[in-house]
């Protein structure tokens, strides 16, 4: 009550579902932003994880490889989602919530905690579909991590 708070979502598909729900229960609308879209993964978009698995181009050792060559990498993917971490870790708003996807949140949750895109091999950081991270930056600017897709708003989960 009486938070300032905004709402920002990826427009493809599914995220933009979830954050249709969300905006009903808040009563707060999603800003659709291309920025949150999942990592492109060119030819294979569309195409199930089998045939994902059955038709990768190059192997994914480093940030800079990508599955398919007409796909983005992680690197590629850091560098379109930068300038939009920045400008919401400068925003006003008490609360802000993103709704996206796996791999990309995965590469927020680096950059929320000071790690390159690098560390991306090093670090796991995801969760289940569905799951509600909640971040607080302190008044004395520490990023302090308080859930990791948290699971339990939903009836029988834990």
């Amino acid at each position: 009550q009486g938070k300032k708070f905004v709402m920002y979502s990826s427009d493809l598909k599914r995220a933009a579902q979830t954050a249709e729900e969300i905006s009903r229960s808040l009563g707060v609308e999603a800003i659709l932003r291309k920025e949150l879209r999942e990592r492109n993964l060119g030819k294979c978009y569309g195409k199930s994880v089998q045939w994902l698995r059955e038709n990768i181009e190059t192997p994914e050792n480093t940030v800079d490889d990508c599955l398919f060559s007409d796909g983005e990498s992680r690197r590629a993917c850091w560098n379109r989602l930068r300038p939009f971490y920045e400008e919401v870790m400068a925003c006003e708003e008490e609360t802000i919530i993103i709704v996206s996807h796996g791999d990309l949140l995965s590469l927020w949750n680096l950059m929320y905690l000071g790690l390159p895109v690098e560390a991306y091999y090093d670090v796991d950081i995801h969760g289940p579909a569905g799951g509600v991270s909640h971040m607080i930056v302190g008044d004395d600017g520490k990023h302090r991590v308080r859930h990791i897709s948290d699971m339990s708003y939903i009836v029988g989960k834990n």
